[in-house]
Parts: structure tokens; C-alpha cells; sequence
């Protein structure tokens, strides 16, 4: 991603952290970014392509940290423990994260439409900003697929695999109950170890 570009993300993110998005001044985050405001409006077009560029970084950010849980320990319980927690943590930490994940979109934030909106933008990394953005029930289905393609060794049989998808999919939606209503003491890892032994028993 351009330097401009990326720096421009970071101060509608920083912006956002200090004030709602209706607040958010295209100016301010030119400024912040220590670029010229056309600079701003050459790489989104607008506000609401601004707001749909941060959006789709932050998901990005999401999975990248999805795909380093996931490969990160070579135990399967372990490797759906990790990326349960990173799915808690992600979303308690940044809050476009929690939006995406639960739906729940305050009046604080931007809330792009999810279907792909008309784009005239000759920056690739727009166009697809502009493309449809996933829901709450489309990361459930990445993070469980990143997962199966992960965890699945080669030749597993097709039945292994729909438990493996099962138990991932488990995995992903305690976590996100965890997002909602966060666990006591032992937290999610605690959760995840005993869905994932039922599951094994």
C-alpha cells in the first residue's frame, strides 16, 4: 500500500479514537497525514470511501492476525485456542474489529453498506475497498475455512474434514460469544479447551 495512503488510514484511525465519524473532518486527517486534502480525495474519493478503505484495512489486519494464530502452534487445540483468543482480543482492542464481527455498528462509527458500491477509482487498492465488505456471518465462514486449510493435513477423508470444520466453526462462534459477554476467570481458552474435548469425546 502506497506510504500516502496507509498514512491517511492511520489518521481517520487515529481521528476516530478522539471523536465520532460524523465529527471526522476530511481536512483534519489530510493534515494529520501531512498531505494535501486533494491528495486524500485522489486516494478514496470521498468520505464514505474513506470510511469503506478503513473498514477493509482493519478486516484485512483481522485475518492477517486470524492466519498468525493459526499457524503459530502445532497442536490443533492449541492452534483454535490462539486464534480464539485473537478473535477476543482483536475485537476488545479496536473497535471497527467488535463492529464487524458483531454487527453492532454505534453512531460513533462509520458504518459502510456491506454490498460493493459504484467505483470510479483509478487506485486498486480503492476499487476494492469499494467491493462488497464481509458480514459478521462472513468472517465466521473465513476464520472457520482459514482454519480447515490450516489444520487439515493432506488426503484427510472428507468426513474428518466436516468435523474439523465443525469444531473450527465451534471454535470461531464461542469466541464471539466471548466478544459479547467476556468470560470469567480462565477466560476463553478455558471454553475452547472444553468445547473442543466434548467435541473430541
Amino acid at each position: 500500500m502506497p506510504a500516502a495512503r496507509e498514512s491517511l488510514l492511520d489518521a481517520a484511525y487515529a481521528a476516530l479514537a478522539r471523536r465520532p465519524w460524523s465529527a471526522v473532518r476530511m481536512v483534519d486527517v489530510a493534515a494529520a497525514a501531512g498531505v494535501s486534502r486533494q491528495t486524500l480525495y485522489n486516494e478514496f474519493g470521498s468520505k464514505d470511501g474513506l470510511a469503506r478503505a478503513l473498514v477493509r484495512r482493519e478486516a484485512d489486519g483481522y485475518l492477517a492476525g486470524v492466519d498468525r494464530a493459526l499457524t503459530g502452534h502445532s497442536d490443533l487445540r492449541d492452534r483454535l485456542t490462539a486464534t480464539a483468543e485473537w478473535i477476543t482480543s482483536a475485537a476488545r482492542e479496536n473497535a471497527l474489529v467488535r463492529a464487524m464481527l458483531t454487527g453492532c455498528w454505534s453512531e460513533r462509527l462509520p458504518s459502510p453498506a456491506l454490498s460493493a458500491v459504484p467505483s470510479t477509482s483509478a487506485v486498486p487498492a480503492q476499487r476494492r475497498a469499494d467491493g462488497p465488505l464481509p458480514s459478521p456471518g462472513d468472517f465466521v465462514a473465513l476464520v472457520r475455512d482459514r482454519a480447515v486449510t490450516v489444520l487439515a493435513g493432506p488426503g484427510t477423508p472428507k468426513s474428518d474434514t466436516a468435523d474439523l470444520a465443525r469444531s473450527c466453526e465451534l471454535a470461531v462462534r464461542l469466541a464471539l460469544s466471548c466478544v459479547a459477554a467476556p468470560p470469567g476467570e480462565g477466560g476463553v481458552a478455558d471454553l475452547v479447551h472444553s468445547v473442543l474435548q466434548g467435541e473430541a469425546g
